[in-house]
Order: structure tokens, then sequence, then C-alpha cells
């Protein structure tokens, strides 16, 4: 997915950093702190560094959350979504930076705007999970996202994550 849309520079620009796509989930623990049952993308299929990406999540009815939302009728709650969009912001916030956890950096949740839900999502689908960064500075960056399911927009909103040292957590 979006693949198509790198060029030449996005390419190279990628392999300086060390990144050959797609990353799958093997790839995806190093740039995200998030174990089972909290990591929420499957695979990225497309990154251009400082600008935008593009991640999956297949939605299987394995999921722990499941059992209680809604037994007999599964959705995929709103901010499990929510959460999924700013973890693929993070994933594009360490490649663009060239740094991963590993380096002593995370992001973490600072905020959310224009939250919008608009399909739901059930098991058995795939969500396309897209971020567009819009701002960064002093280390807050801000993106818009989208989660797409069988090209139908599912939900969008605006992440904003802060970038810290992990040593600055525990202070």
């Amino acid at each position: 997915m979006d693949f198509d849309k790198l060029n030449e520079e996005d390419i190279l620009a990628l392999q300086q950093r060390g990144v050959k796509l797609p990353l799958n989930i093997n790839a995806l623990r190093e740039y995200l702190p998030h174990r089972y049952p909290f990591l929420l993308i499957d695979r990225v299929t497309a990154c251009r560094p400082n600008e935008w990406i593009t991640a999956i999540k297949n939605v299987t009815v394995n999921e722990q959350f499941f059992t209680g939302h809604f037994p007999e009728q599964p959705i995929q709650p709103g901010v499990l979504m929510v959460e999924a969009m700013a973890q693929v912001s993070g994933v594009l916030g360490f490649i663009s930076e060239n740094k991963k956890p590993a380096d002593g950096f995370v992001y973490l949740f600072a905020g959310i705007e224009k939250a919008r839900f608009k399909r739901l999502v059930i098991p058995g689908d795939q969500m396309v999970l897209r971020a567009t960064k819009t701002f960064d500075k002093r280390g807050i960056c801000k993106f818009s996202c989208t989660v797409h399911v069988d090209n139908e927009l599912a939900a969008s909103a605006e992440i904003m994550l802060a970038q810290l040292l992990t040593s600055q957590i525990n202070t």
C-alpha cells in the first residue's frame, strides 16, 4: 500500500536510515516499545521520512478485547484505532529522526483533536493507517491521521506526540 508513491529519493532516504520496506512485525518491535496485546500495527508498507507513513493492522477475532467489546457483535474499539494512529505516527517520528527506543528516546501521546469515527471496524477487516506530519517543533509533533477499511474512511484524528529521552520519563 502506497509503496508506489515513493520515488528514488525516498528509497535512498530510507536506506540511509537502515529501513527496508515493508517493515514486518519483527522490525516494528525495534521502533515501538509496545508488546502484545498493545502493539497495534502489523506492517509498515510505505514511508517518506519527515512527511508520511502507511501501515496496516489486520483485525482478527482473536484480539483479547473482543471477548468484552462486544461478544455477540465484536467491534474494534475507537480508542484502539486512535492508539494505532499514534503508534504509526511514532514510527514515522523515529524513522524521520533516525532513532529508535534503544537509543534512549520515546514518543508519548500528548494530545488528540478532531477525532471522528465514520465506519465500524470488525474482525476480518484490514485497517490501512496513514499519518502525515503537519508540525514539528521542540520535540512536539502533530500528525494528521486516517484509518481506512476497503478504501472507506473509518476514522480520522489529529495526533500530537512528544519526543522524550527515556531518562526524562522517571523524573
